[in-house]
């Protein structure tokens, strides 16, 4: 193994292993900040328990989130040192703005775990908002951070290629900043609401009357649905932009070799790079033209246009692609479904059994698309780690033993991963009501 390949995987590691904490970082907070403000409201005993269960899990990924989010900046500058120190003083606001966000999520989720009866009930649900508010803020300016290394913007390179004429506010602005991290967060709440609403699912299935399990799915469904459902929406605008910004990227994506006008839309398939051409997929005719310009016979570059040192592997994009648009549609449709018996049959999801066992069933799936989303965004801008500034390859270190400390770093996430599932078990056990 390469050490180019080592780094890349052991990136690729700890990124898919992050950014599920990094998703419950966002969500969780407003799960227990909901479900104090509820108990404001009504005065549901209920929502007390549920309240204490959800922080102290927030804890939970909070701490472990924060341990496998300094792995992550310490990787930026050991394994991409072309990356860090040839670029760190275009990017260094949004992750500096990031850390502002950590600490004050990090002092007021301190103030919340404590403050039980040490301040008023509205402040301490306000404290709750600032550690929700705070979460989102923080995976915002790290999105923010990823959009510029698929679309740079905020300097130049002189002759010589030195950065120079360097402004941090138009590289924070670039332009896939803004549906980048809509869509982001929205997949973050989607992931954590269906994870957090198939656990409390399969407890109401096997016992109807535990009140703390329906309080619980009543939540983290309403959220998780609300952005299932806006999903599709956020997905087609961030694909009309990739679609102008990163037309390579839509091109692997979409499994597109060719360049034609009235491109069909495929479902499915699996890309064959010898032969230049997506098998077994199924064709809209027109499908893809129309859904990317909002013209049926508007041309789409296909993977020819580009030079192919500069094609992303279409083998890794297009399935990945295929999997999060699936996920994502099939738990859009449960959340449309939930909505639709709620108006029509006045029924809740806990008194429909099927729906029950679906939300069940469809526990990790949430998170499954999230991590074939990030596999989408990241792959599909390779062989550049700055799109069309810096290639991978030029960025890595020159240190030697990579495949060693990948080692090493995989066994470190396995060690955490089961500190968390004890935890995890633990809490749930402890307040099992």
């Amino acid at each position: 193994m390469s050490d180019l390949v080592a780094a890349r995987l052991e990136m690729a590691l700890s990124l898919a292993f992050h950014i599920v904490f990094a998703a419950f970082g966002i969500a969780m907070p407003l799960f227990m900040f909901v479900a104090e403000a509820f108990h404001l409201r009504t005065g549901e005993p209920s929502y007390v328990a549920l309240t204490k269960r959800w922080a102290k899990g927030t804890a939970i990924f909070f701490a472990v989130g924060a341990v496998s989010g300094t792995v992550l900046s310490f990787e930026l500058g050991l394994l991409w040192p072309g990356f860090m120190g040839g670029f760190g003083s275009v990017i260094g606001l949004p992750f500096a703005l990031e850390g502002f966000a950590f600490f004050t999520e990090a002092i007021f989720l301190g103030i919340y775990l404590y403050g039980w009866d040490r301040v008023s009930p509205r402040l301490h649900c306000a404290a709750g908002g600032i550690v929700a508010l705070s979460g989102l803020a923080s995976a915002a300016f790290v999105v923010m951070a990823n959009s510029w290394m698929n679309t740079p913007a905020g300097f130049r390179l002189d002759a010589a290629g030195k950065v120079v004429d360097v402004d941090p506010v138009a590289a924070c602005l670039n332009p896939a900043a803004f549906h980048e991290i809509v869509h982001v967060l929205l997949s973050s709440y989607c992931a954590c609401g269906f994870a957090v609403a198939g656990v409390n699912a399969w407890i109401v299935r096997r016992d109807p009357a535990n009140a703390l399990a329906k309080r619980a799915l009543q939540i983290a469904f309403g959220i998780g649905g609300g952005a299932a459902i806006l999903l599709p929406l956020s997905g087609h605008y961030s694909a009309q932009k990739v679609a102008v910004l990163e037309q390579e990227k839509l091109a692997a994506l979409e499994g597109q070799f060719a360049t034609e006008k009235g491109a069909p839309l495929r479902i499915g398939g699996f890309p064959d790079v010898a032969a230049r051409t997506t098998r077994w997929a199924i064709e809209i005719p027109k499908g893809l033209s129309f859904l990317a310009f909002f013209d049926p016979n508007a041309e789409v570059k296909g993977l020819d246009a580009f030079a192919p040192d500069d094609q992303p592997d279409p083998r890794i994009v297009h399935p990945a692609f295929q999997l999060m648009v699936g996920l994502g549609s099939w738990l859009a449709a449960l959340a449309a479904g939930a909505v639709l018996l709620r108006l029509w049959k006045k029924k809740d999801p806990w008194q429909v059994p099927p729906l029950l066992l679906a939300l069940a069933l469809s526990t990790p799936l949430g998170f499954a698309a999230l991590e074939a989303g990030w596999v989408v965004t990241e792959a599909g801008r390779q062989p550049w780690i700055i799109k069309g500034v810096l290639r991978t390859r030029d960025a890595v270190t020159p240190v030697q033993g990579l495949p060693l400390e990948l080692v090493l770093f995989v066994l470190v996430y396995v060690v955490l991963a089961f500190v968390v599932y004890k935890l995890g078990r633990w809490n749930l056990d402890h307040h099992h009501a």
